[in-house]
C-alpha cells in the first residue's frame, strides 16, 4: 500500500529521498503522506532490506548515528540499535582499536514474504575481518517498508 504526493509534501519528500541517496548511495524508502490514496507500489523491498542492513552495519560500527534510519524503523528498534551501538562503542574504547572507518559490503540478501504487507530478510554484512548476518521484519506501513525488528548475529 503506497501513497501519492502532491505540493509542498513532495518538495519536502524529494529533500527527504536526496538526502537519503546521499547518506546511503540509494533511497532506502521512497516518501508517503498518511492521508493521499494509495496508487502506487511499495519501493523494491530487496532495495531495502540491503540499505538498511548496511546502515545498521554502518551504527554498529560507529560510522553512523541510529538517528539517520529513525523513519525506516519502529521506536523499539531504534531503542534497541541505540543501546547495541553504545555496547559496540564501549568495546571498541576498551579494546583500543584504531578509529579508522570500517569498510562494509552488502553481500546476499535472502527475502520471506509469506504475507504481503510482511516480508522477513537476512543479509549478509562483510567487513575487512568478519560476515555478520542481519535479520529484519519489514512491515508496509503509510506505503513504505519500517523495520519493525533488527537482529545482528
Amino acid at each position: 500500500m503506497a501513497s501519492r504526493v502532491t505540493g509542498a509534501a513532495a518538495a519536502s519528500c524529494a529533500t527527504d529521498a536526496a538526502a537519503a541517496s546521499r547518506v546511503t548511495g540509494t533511497a532506502v524508502a521512497s516518501c508517503a503522506t498518511d492521508s493521499a490514496p494509495p496508487d502506487r507500489p511499495l519501493p523494491d523491498v530487496g532495495e531495502t532490506a540491503r540499505s538498511l542492513a548496511l546502515c545498521v552495519a554502518e551504527i554498529l560500527t560507529g560510522a553512523r548515528e541510529v538517528d539517520t534510519i529513525a523513519r525506516w524503523i519502529t521506536e523499539e528498534v531504534h531503542r534497541h540499535l541505540q543501546q547495541r551501538a553504545a555496547i559496540a562503542a564501549r568495546a571498541r574504547s576498551v579494546s583500543r582499536r584504531s578509529q579508522h572507518r570500517a569498510v562494509i559490503r552488502v553481500g546476499g540478501v535472502v527475502l520471506d514474504a509469506s504475507r504481503g504487507d510482511v516480508v522477513e530478510a537476512a543479509v549478509v554484512v562483510h567487513t575487512r575481518s568478519h560476515a555478520r548476518a542481519v535479520a529484519i521484519r519489514l512491515e508496509a506501513r503509510q506505503g513504505r517498508w519500517r523495520a519493525t525488528a533488527i537482529g545482528v548475529l
